[in-house]
């Protein structure tokens, strides 16, 4: 079991350059960061559910909450794991009624969205956020 530490999307910038735009999450209870660059359509996602907007359809994240949903599971948090050649890593951590608990691959701006939308918390690897850390320093 990794040790985690819960963060929380603080901003999003627009890198006008380059035009990739990037979550910063911090650590809820300390004063660690974590900066991803993400695309387009997963930076929408999450600014449309920050806003409380609706679409009219269901888009991708909502198909997959509805699909974990309906299968029997609850999403129970997400967890960044860790960088490896400049590619974040995160697992989506679903809960079926019975205590099955089951890890989902998943890539942390997809998992971030989702976990917006369910209300799920996001959490770190300390391994991680000292990693960052680190090379800032």
């Amino acid at each position: 079991m990794i040790k985690t530490s819960e963060v929380e999307l603080i901003r999003i910038i627009m890198n006008k350059n380059s035009n990739v735009q990037t979550i910063i999450l911090k650590e809820k209870h300390g004063s660690r960061y974590l900066s991803i660059g993400i695309g387009n359509p997963e930076v929408n996602a999450i600014k449309m559910e920050l806003a409380g907007i609706k679409p009219p359809r269901p888009l991708t994240h909502d198909l997959l909450k509805n699909t974990i949903h309906s299968l029997g599971y609850t999403i129970r948090k997400i967890v960044v794991t860790k960088l490896e050649k400049s590619t974040y890593f995160a697992k989506i951590h679903i809960i079926s009624s019975d205590n099955e608990e089951k890890e989902i691959d998943a890539r942390p701006s997809d998992s971030i969205a989702l976990a917006l939308k369910v209300k799920a918390p996001i959490y770190a690897s300390d391994e991680l956020l000292d990693q960052i850390a680190n090379s800032n320093a």
